[in-house]
């Protein structure tokens, strides 16, 4: 890939930020289903609001981003890989985490406006690379990550784009490195949530309910069996751990 980096202190950004208008590399999934939440200048201004995450996240926003950052302790050393860039501070308090340990952090996203997003929103002088590439088809290189991390990016991917996604993680990961997943699943069948959140996500998330019917351990190859679990608020969210 001919990459164009524009050096900003300590931070790069792959390609340059295109107007939402003229973005015509990102799929077709994504700006047909997702535009007012991610693409959209309006919808960046609006959803990345601690209020309005939480909101989304019934309440649980804080526990799950440190879910996330706890599974990587407090000083990450080596390299680490986001996959997509999410509103919110876990990415600025990852970054802060990463400067503790000496290590070093890629953001990967489709979208030129989430990466700028991003950008404004990380510490000043942040070991930090944003890279515009496409989660399902990486341009990085085998097993050069030490950690992987998937943060409620799998339920807003159709089937094929999220095994694809899934591949590619463990793919640039290290052997005896991890991928981490946090998402939505299949609510236990005491929790009432699931009657009201059910006809929510078939609206505004159309293929989030596949995590609902689809273990995403079946999305992965034969050979990774070193996988660990949690669930959170009833069932309704899950940590998956994958250990390469």
């Amino acid at each position: 890939m001919d990459q164009q980096i524009d050096d900003i202190g300590q931070l790069a950004l792959v390609k340059p930020v295109i107007p939402y208008a003229d973005d015509t590399t990102a799929p077709d999934y994504l700006l047909l289903h997702y535009w007012w939440a991610y693409a959209h200048p309006w919808a960046v201004k609006f959803f990345d609001r601690h209020w309005i995450i939480n909101l989304i996240l019934l309440g649980n926003y804080r526990r799950l981003r440190d879910v996330a950052l706890t599974e990587f302790g407090k000083a990450i050393s080596g390299n680490t890989l986001q996959l997509a860039c999410v509103y919110g501070d876990l990415t600025c308090q990852l970054a802060r985490r990463v400067v503790a340990g000496g290590g070093n952090l890629d953001i990967v996203d489709i979208l030129p406006i989430q990466l700028r997003n991003l950008k404004w929103k990380l510490p000043c002088r942040s070991p930090v690379r944003l890279l515009r590439m496409d989660t399902t088809a990486l341009e990085l290189r085998d097993e050069s990550y030490d950690r992987v991390l998937l943060y409620f990016l799998l339920h807003e991917q159709p089937a094929s784009e999220r095994k694809r996604t899934l591949r590619e993680a463990l793919r640039v990961v290290k052997p005896g490195g991890k991928v981490m997943v946090l998402d939505f699943a299949s609510p236990y069948w005491w929790n009432p949530l699931r009657y009201i959140w059910r006809p929510l996500l078939a609206l505004l998330e159309p293929f989030a309910l596949d995590l609902w019917r689809t273990d995403i351990a079946e999305l992965l190859p034969p050979l990774y069996t070193d996988i660990r679990r949690e669930r959170f608020f009833g069932g309704f969210f899950q940590k998956i751990v994958i250990t390469r």
